[in-house]
């Protein structure tokens, strides 16, 4: 059972997996960060990104080795990362890799309210869906060939490859669900499209379902 971590957030990983590299300063974490695309793996919001640091320095994973100043500029803090940081960047690794967590997506949301829109629309949102993550992977497998291209080894760039075939595996289940409700194969779809053609509330809805289910 995976203990309560100290920094439970995902830019304290991303940190950690830049500072491992050498000792930087937050405005270099900060550009290392972009320059890779953390933000396109990882939800990080670049504003807590002092209180972050501030936090694994408290928590062990990371201490100051020193300070620099670069002109007029404000002296910055260097911070180089502990064998503790290094081993909580492992266990967390690992505990990402082999454990599946609950994942809150935008579109699961969609899904589990589509019954307030009719039928027919639903079909054309999902097409409109469908077009969007094409151009969207066109865009990726364009970025993953450049990279092999540039012979960045492969290991870099699984989580591109991983995002890839999530986004494929997206728009065919899309399409399916877009077509069995075209076809009139979805099972209910007559009642859905009552439903809205009609004006029943959802009430009354409920209660005819239910009905059903009892008869």
């Amino acid at each position: 059972m995976a203990t309560k971590r100290k920094v439970n957030n995902l830019l304290a990983l991303a940190v950690l997996a830049t500072v491992i590299e050498r000792p930087m300063h937050r405005y270099e974490i900060a550009s290392q960060m972009r320059e890779r695309g953390k933000d396109r793996d990882m939800d990080i919001k670049w504003g807590s990104l002092y209180t972050v640091v501030q936090n694994m320095e408290k928590a062990g994973f990371l201490e100051v080795v020193g300070n620099e100043r670069d002109g007029a500029r404000p002296e910055r803090t260097i911070y180089a990362i502990t064998d503790a940081g290094r081993a909580e960047m492992a266990d967390w690794t690992r505990e990402l890799i082999a454990e599946p967590a609950p994942e809150h997506h935008r579109f699961t949301a969609g899904l589990s309210v589509v019954a307030a829109l009719p039928p027919d629309e639903v079909v054309e949102l999902l097409g409109r869906r469908i077009d969007a993550l094409g151009r969207i992977i066109e865009a990726a497998r364009r970025e993953l060939d450049q990279l092999a291209a540039a012979n960045l080894p492969r290991l870099f760039v699984v989580e591109a490859e991983y995002g890839v075939a999530m986004l494929e595996a997206e728009v065919a289940w899309a399409a399916s669900l877009r077509d069995e409700i075209a076809a009139g194969d979805f099972p209910g779809v007559d009642l859905w499209r009552h439903m809205h053609a009609s004006g029943m509330t959802p009430a009354e809805v409920t209660e005819l379902v239910e009905r059903g289910m009892k008869e």
